[in-house]
């Protein structure tokens, strides 16, 4: 990269003046297309709803999950997006780990499929490994030993708290990129010249991004049902910090997670695992429960989850899915504290085949919504590469944290 002369403000724009984008919710992809914005000169305004965002963002394990991405353009952006993880903890302080994950097997359709993926990994520039139980073993100090079969490592993975990172990343854009903040103000309408407040009041901008998550549909119920989304609710639950400083190793996955994520849709030997699954277990099905855990950098161990659609969703949350979680758990890992100190649930949109979803309501507005759960994985890596199509001058013209412009070599 050459650096340029160029201040922040002397980037060529039109009529001499640095565009503004009003950026709708402070949750993860927010604060993505916040940050790609500021990073290409744009002025920003971020608006919240809530003195913080409350939804998703804040409510999930914080794994940054490349692994479980479709191969192709989608695996590719969750990787980039994994380097902007690690770019954001160098800038900022914040706790990232590049822990990696393992898939635990001990069901032997669980091992066909992770060796069927290990073996096509390679063509499709999967970084991953299928390893023997005592390599998994040295690795994670949870995995049980007793019918460890083999396990899948993947070093891509990396591990946040969303707790932090939602309090926290709205304050250093605020301090070093000169984002203006805008929280604890409802958007009642958007157009294509800006945001009208609940209160009354106006944010003019020649751009507005609607990053608002399922409170997307209170701004453009039409395209919510256009789209087929479906409101999808996950059951979580935290250890306390786990005692004289233990610690999980990489993140953890069993052989139901297989089920669930798209990277491993052309193993041959899945439909097999899922018939089995549904023959054995079909409370699991009716759930949608598979089991992961991750722990933060407080030592703090997350587990969950389940899936609940539409109609399923209330607001009090089900002991049953939390018991039968915390059976699939405790067959493949073991905690020094099982103590549950809190539970909790989330709400995401989803729609079918859909990972990331955009639309146009009108010019220049973009509406932008992490669907299927993989907004802490994804949304750093889409807002960049979207914000290199919708301003192709930055593309090359990149600011640096200091207010100089940096172009490619």
């Amino acid at each position: 990269m050459t650096a340029l002369n160029h201040s922040l403000n002397s980037v060529p724009r039109f009529n001499g003046q640095r565009p503004r984008v009003a950026v709708v919710g402070a949750g993860i992809v927010g604060l993505a297309h916040a940050w790609a914005a500021a990073k290409r000169g744009w002025e920003v305004i971020l608006i919240e709803r809530n003195r913080q965002a409350q939804g998703a963002s804040i409510r999930n394990f914080g794994m940054v999950w490349p692994i479980g991405q479709e191969h192709g353009q989608l695996y590719r952006t969750a990787v980039e997006s994994r380097g902007y993880w690690l770019e954001l903890a160098r800038e900022t302080g914040l706790w990232a780990r590049p822990c990696g994950a393992l898939h635990l097997a001990y069901r032997d359709d669980e091992l066909a499929v992770l060796d069927e993926f290990a073996q096509m990994a390679p063509a499709f520039d999967y970084d991953c490994r299928l390893i023997p139980p005592q390599e998994a073993l040295k690795m994670s100090a949870a995995a049980k030993s007793e019918g460890l079969l083999a396990a899948l490592w993947s070093p891509t993975e990396v591990c946040v708290d969303p707790r932090e990172i939602i309090r926290e990343m709205p304050s250093w854009l605020e301090q070093r990129w000169n984002v203006e903040l805008r929280f604890d103000s409802p958007v009642e309408k958007v157009d294509r010249h800006g945001v009208t407040l609940a209160d009354g009041g106006r944010v003019a901008a020649d751009r507005v991004v609607v990053a608002a998550g399922t409170d997307f549909r209170l701004l453009y119920p039409d395209l919510f049902a256009e789209a087929n989304f479906r409101q999808c609710k996950l059951q979580m639950m935290r250890t306390p910090v786990q005692p004289r400083g233990w610690t999980l190793g990489p993140m953890l996955a069993g052989g139901l997670t297989l089920r669930h994520y798209e990277a491993f849709a052309e193993c041959p030997s899945l439909p097999a695992l899922k018939a089995r699954v549904a023959s054995e277990t079909p409370e699991l099905d009716k759930y949608g429960i598979h089991v992961m855990a991750s722990q933060n950098g407080l030592g703090e161990v997350v587990l969950g989850d389940s899936h609940e659609y539409d109609a399923e969703i209330t607001p009090f949350d089900k002991r049953d899915i939390d018991e039968l979680m915390l059976r699939e758990l405790r067959r493949m890992i073991d905690l020094p504290d099982w103590t549950i100190e809190q539970r909790w649930h989330g709400i995401y949109p989803k729609s079918p085949g859909l990972i990331q979803y955009e639309n146009q309501p009108e010019p220049n507005v973009e509406v932008v919504i992490a669907s299927g759960g993989c907004g802490m994985t994804m949304s750093f890596g889409f807002a960049h590469r979207l914000w290199d199509r919708w301003d192709p001058l930055d593309a090359r013209l990149r600011t640096t944290a200091n207010g100089t412009v940096e172009s490619p070599a």
